[in-house]
């Protein structure tokens, strides 16, 4: 669970999530990754820590994005179940017998899809669905749309997704890469904790859908083909139609306009080519210099001991008894 400034939520989200849990397996851990937040988040979640032993607090060195907290969350996870939540109390714990029931019966991923968005804007609503037909387009893994990091996961895709080494990381289309048995539940929103609106707005949803984008889709890149074949068969036919005004209808076409506006139009066009190269260069440049993806500079909480947790996936269907621990 990656909280960022949820001091007002720990409180009341952390016991809710503990007592559901509960009723579900005696062995269980809760992991609340700090990603750098600058309330005193971190006085609740040691006060917590003290309440519950289930409870792991691990405290990034900075705020490293959630992206990073979640892949942190996960390398720390010893649980045959993995379940992803946000700390801010919107993702419903009904939810978490229904899909623990679906992984007893086969799956190896359940994961939760909006059923609206009510609490968005318009605009944002309009660039979301642009997004997931922009990243799905022409690509052979397909991002399910509304569906977000609110799911639970077989022990062997969380090994998978630990395996994966790039530092810009795209969590939904990480989740769709692997792959595994998968099966979708309809879910709506709970209104926060605290009753404030999500720090997540339309910036940081830009900046995730542009690093989502570049990860899994070389969709721009083609389009920058696809644009520069375009203006090279108009400009071909441009030129065509001057040399025959001029030899058939002796009309010599003024030049200058023409020039300045093409100019223009063509320096347009390369600038926003090499933008986009560039993003892409970017990445590149990030991934080999090989930095960690996060760094922690605090864990407090027992969690899972490691004899609770299982070590071959075999066991997993041992006994009834050891197939329903988290």
């Amino acid at each position: 669970m990656p909280a960022f400034n949820e001091a007002s939520n720990l409180g009341e989200v952390v016991p809710r999530i503990l007592s559901t849990f509960a009723t579900l397996s005696s062995n269980v851990e809760l992991i609340v990754v700090d990603d750098g937040s600058r309330d005193n988040t971190t006085e609740v979640a040691q006060a917590l820590c003290a309440i519950h032993p289930e409870l792991v607090y691990l405290k990034l060195s900075r705020n490293f994005g959630k992206e990073p907290a979640l892949t942190a969350g996960l390398d720390a996870t010893r649980g045959d179940v993995v379940v992803m939540m946000d700390a801010d109390g919107q993702h419903p714990v009904s939810l978490l017998p229904e899909m623990l029931q679906k992984w007893k019966q086969g799956a190896d991923v359940v994961y939760a899809v909006r059923k609206a968005r009510d609490d968005q804007s318009t605009l944002q609503i309009t660039l979301t669905q642009l997004f997931y037909r922009l990243v799905n387009y022409g690509n052979r893994v397909k991002i399910p749309a509304n569906a977000g990091d609110f799911r639970l996961m077989d022990r062997k895709v969380v090994l998978a997704l630990n395996s994966m080494p790039e530092r810009n990381r795209f969590m939904k289309g990480l989740y769709a890469w692997v792959g595994f048995n998968s099966t979708a539940i309809d879910y709506q929103p709970l209104p926060r904790s605290d009753g404030t609106h999500s720090r997540f707005g339309l910036r940081g949803a830009m900046s995730l859908a542009l690093t989502g984008m570049l990860a899994f889709s070389i969709a721009p890149l083609r389009a920058l083909a696809l644009v520069g074949l375009l203006l090279a068969t108009v400009a071909l036919g441009y030129g065509g139609w001057v040399v025959v005004e001029y030899f058939l209808n002796d009309i010599a076409v003024p030049g200058y306009a023409t020039i300045v506006v093409g100019m223009m139009f063509f320096s347009g066009i390369q600038l926003l080519s090499i933008g986009i190269l560039a993003e892409y260069v970017g990445r590149i440049y990030t991934e080999v210099k090989h930095r960690p993806t996060y760094l922690i500079s605090e864990r407090r909480g027992g969690g899972l001991t490691p004899a609770c947790a299982m070590s071959e996936p075999a066991q997993l269907a041992a006994t009834p008894a050891e197939a329903a621990r988290l």
